[in-house]
């Protein structure tokens, strides 16, 4: 056994908290002022329209993060897998709403622990089966476990296809004392075709009819129901939905971005885009928070550079953007150019960056700041993440679980 811990984790501190000369690069950097911009800017759109925020805990897998977003007013903790959850109860959250169907004796066994210890759990249900399942295994345990049906659509992903089989599945959970139906979820990210707009207004409207047909029907079990739904790129429009009369003061509606929390410079820069030309009275909106800092390892040729990050660094299903550029040692003042370049392939560790005609000033070993797009798909690559000032010096080490 060794006498004393080893450093093991890649993106840390090594000589100094100066992201420019103490840190080994490649490193996952969150920027605080982006960060703390994006969590007062969420909570305050939710509470604008009378809904609770449960940011979607996948996207980061961030203990700190979630501390932050539930300090900032978050109602709870979206996750997707019971130990997700079990990760997330560890760290201090307790209520958790698992926006997925839960199955398998073992992770039935996780979540029965959760709520034994005092978790306010909600998991989502689509299928007869799924809530005999459920039904057995928590009434052999003498708990009560709080679902929520999922409203799907056709050519979607899970979720009931029709209103009978909702009407059919409430009256199943009824006849199961071990089961509470504590409200409805959905996700309106399935929704596709010519006009994707129409189709998601048009789901939320079905989603708060079905919510208030099976509330007059006196189905649920709980005084104020959870309808819920809203990922990071039509919040607004699952907000507009929610925020009217059938809703307010019956339900509890409940948001689910986790994206937003740092934003990116792809996917969901793309979407807030869309959602400040729906709702321009929003002003500004969410600032990229999340970057990748690497270093230039080589000059093989003119014209081309390679980087020091690849797959096993940063998301890919778009290129990442190179955004600034720093010397070793340097300082924050003193960027460099990276007009022009462009990001023609990724590797496992390498990066091939194609320099503009200009570019004569390029040197072995300079930082690079990078964009990436959907910041899930950089999260789950590292285990510690740090987030840094103004000043480019690190403030904190955030782990992340798994």
């Amino acid at each position: 056994m060794c006498s004393k811990q080893i450093a093991v984790n890649k993106g840390g501190v090594e000589i100094s908290s100066s992201l420019l000369s103490g840190v080994s690069l490649p490193a996952a950097v969150v920027h605080e002022a982006a960060l703390a911009h994006n969590l007062v800017w969420m909570q305050r759109f939710a509470d604008a329209h009378g809904a609770q925020l449960a940011p979607h805990g996948k996207t980061t897998m961030t203990p700190a993060l979630f501390q932050r977003q539930l300090q900032a007013g978050a109602w709870g903790i979206t996750l997707a897998t019971a130990p997700q959850c079990r990760a997330a109860f560890a760290k201090g959250v307790t209520r958790l709403l698992m926006a997925n169907q839960l199955v398998g004796q073992a992770n039935m066994a996780i979540i029965a622990s959760l709520v034994e210890q005092g978790a306010s759990f909600y998991c989502v249900v689509d299928s007869q089966e799924n809530v005999r399942q459920l039904g057995r295994f928590f009434a052999e345990r003498g708990l009560t476990l709080s679902v929520l049906i999922e409203v799907g659509v056709t050519g979607g992903r899970c979720g009931c296809r029709t209103q009978q089989q909702i009407l059919s599945l409430a009256e199943t959970i009824a006849d199961a004392p071990a089961l509470l139906l504590a409200g409805l979820e959905g996700y309106e990210g399935v929704v596709h075709g010519d006009n994707p707009e129409a189709g998601i207004r048009a789901y939320a409207q079905y989603l708060v009819e079905v919510a208030v047909a099976l509330e007059a029907a006196g189905r649920f079990a709980e005084d104020k129901p959870i309808v819920t739904a809203s990922g990071s790129a039509w919040y607004d429009v699952i907000a507009e939905a929610f925020d009217g009369a059938p809703l307010q003061g019956s339900f509890t509606p409940v948001l689910r971005p986790g994206c937003y929390v740092v934003h990116d410079h792809g996917l969901y820069r793309e979407a807030q885009t869309a959602v400040l030309n729906r709702r321009p009275d929003l002003h500004q909106g969410l600032e990229p928070a999340l970057e990748v800092f690497a270093q230039v390892q080589s000059l093989p040729e003119p014209g081309l550079a390679i980087v020091a990050l690849g797959k096993r660094d940063i998301g890919h299903d778009q290129l990442p953007i190179a955004l600034r550029r720093y010397r070793e040692a340097g300082t924050p003042a003193q960027r460099l150019s990276v007009a022009g370049w462009e990001v023609t392939h990724i590797m496992d560790q390498h990066t091939f960056v194609r320099l503009s005609d200009d570019a004569h000033d390029v040197k072995i070993g300079d930082i690079v700041a990078f964009g990436a797009s959907h910041p899930c798909l950089t999260f789950d690559k590292w285990r510690q993440l740090l987030l840094v000032d103004d000043a480019l010096n690190v403030k904190e080490h955030m782990a992340t679980c798994f």
